[in-house]
């Protein structure tokens, strides 16, 4: 019997604490809100752009280390290099929607539905995880995240009697690019770049 004496990579520990915190502070932020304390809402707001960018920053890191062990992600039977296209597709959306969201602040309609595509965007990597669901490829755990687009819509046309454009943007890119990384991951132009990426980190 082969033992793993590898150390544990404490950056994924670190990630888990990092991510679970947005969520937290997502939650905490809309509740400031609703209870008309839009002040500290405010006040609170850079700590969220500095959460995101460390959100940005472990998850691309802890991504490119998944993709270079030689046994790739966890419990995913995709050849690791393919698959990152999956983590990396998913930080730039982040990270695209973070900054809508910083970008229109003063806009509370387009800030809140920005910063919510943003958590959704991240969603699937957890949804994948639960007992079953990856089995069944990406129609399922890309259409249980679409669930959650699907939930913001419908709000929408309860609350405004039509889609706002940042919903319809937002979830479009998000539904648009699902299908986009599977095709970009096995092309030859992706797995160099994915080869080149996680030589740098030696």
């Amino acid at each position: 019997m082969i033992i793993d004496t590898s150390p544990p990579e404490i950056i994924f520990y670190v990630h888990g604490v990092v991510f679970t915190a947005w969520i937290a502070l997502l939650v905490a932020q809309a509740s400031l809100v609703a209870g008309g304390r839009t002040e500290l809402h405010r006040k609170i707001g850079p700590f969220s752009a500095v959460l995101a960018l460390a959100m940005l920053v472990l998850g691309t890191l802890g991504a490119l280390i998944a993709a270079r062990r030689a046994t790739g992600f966890v419990q995913v039977p995709v050849p690791p290099l393919q698959f990152l296209a999956i983590p990396i597709f998913d930080m730039i959306l982040f990270a695209t929607f973070v900054w809508l969201a910083i970008a229109q602040r003063r806009q509370p309609q387009s800030h809140k539905r920005w910063m919510l595509l943003a958590t959704i965007s991240l969603v699937t990597a957890a949804i994948a995880r639960w007992p079953g669901v990856f089995a069944l490829g990406p129609i399922a755990f890309f259409g249980l995240t679409d669930l959650f687009v699907v939930a913001l819509a419908i709000w929408d046309f309860r609350a405004r009697g039509q889609l706002h454009p940042v919903t319809l943007c937002g979830g479009l890119l998000i539904i648009v690019s699902q299908p986009l990384r599977l095709v970009v991951s096995d092309t030859q132009g992706w797995l160099a770049f994915a080869r080149w990426a996680t030589g740098l980190l030696g």
